[in-house]
């Protein structure tokens, strides 16, 4: 004789704020904060100097005493991935800055105005999305200078037709809701309607968008600094610790993959909360 137990199932237990999106948000704002504090205070992290180098401990691998291990010369990469974080970020704001007010300056006026306007600046925006955003980044550096401040030039100059054609579209569709044409009844100027109505309005769109920019520009300006387009040896830029550390991959991995999981993760998070800003918006 066989006895069956039988469970029943009572209703789904869901904890507030545990789900996949909340904990991998809260993980990517964590990860952000402490980049952050990277920026701010980055001897608080470390008592190691980024630029001196002890010879006897060269490719040290990683433990208490260095996280990250050491390089070729003996310096400790971790130091050196935390001490390159300011840089890094500020030349990746410095890029999303001129893309972002560049390009909402074309986007406004092609959207506002539209005709005539409109025409001219929407085909040069179609010129500059027809290059592609690394090769045209690379060929204004090479332009200005290998310096980390040209190439976050560069990068900003790349981005500005994505920044122009979001706002171009979403001023395409404030300008014609019901309170804009309010605004007009009213007698509000075009100038007016334009920077109080529309403008705010368009940029509730564009703040993921300058999110997800911003982490891009990191890789691109890293890119740059691994091609040799960036600030020269000995600097701590992520993109040339990367650069430096190739040749010795295969025996030191983590000269390499270290600095490398550092940037993945700042891109990553910035990508989490670009989408999780778009989804909330």
């Amino acid at each position: 004789m066989t006895a069956t137990l039988t469970l029943s199932r009572g209703p789904a237990v869901r904890v507030p704020g545990l789900s996949v999106r909340t904990i991998a948000t809260t993980l990517a704002g964590l990860i952000i904060l402490v980049l952050i504090a990277w920026v701010i205070a980055p001897s608080l992290f470390t008592s190691h100097d980024p630029y001196a180098g002890v010879p006897a401990e060269r490719f040290a691998e990683p433990s208490a005493a260095h996280l990250f291990g050491t390089d070729q010369l003996g310096r400790d990469v971790f130091a050196r991935v935390v001490h390159g974080t300011r840089p890094a970020v500020l030349s990746a704001l410095l890029a999303v800055t001129i893309g972002l007010v560049a390009g909402s300056a074309i986007g406004l006026l092609a959207g506002f105005f539209g005709g005539i306007v409109d025409g001219i600046l929407g085909r040069v925006l179609d010129i500059v999305l027809a290059i592609p955003s690394f090769l045209l980044a690379v060929i204004v550096v090479v332009s200005l200078g290998f310096q980390t401040v040209n190439a976050a030039i560069a990068v900003g100059v790349s981005s500005i037709a994505v920044f122009g054609r979001l706002i171009r579209s979403e001023v395409l569709r404030v300008k014609n809701l019901t309170f804009v044409e309010s605004a007009y009844l009213i007698g509000g100027s075009r100038l007016s309607v334009l920077f109080a109505h529309v403008l705010p309005n368009t940029y509730r769109s564009v703040v993921a968008l300058a999110v997800l920019q911003f982490g891009l520009a990191i890789i691109s300006i890293a890119g740059l600094a691994f091609l040799g387009y960036g600030n020269p040896p000995p600097s701590p830029d992520w993109g040339l610790l990367v650069a430096e550390g190739k040749d010795y991959l295969y025996r030191y991995p983590w000269v390499v993959y270290l600095p490398g999981l550092v940037m993945v993760a700042t891109v990553l998070s910035l990508n989490q909360l670009s989408t999780t800003i778009g989804k909330d918006k």
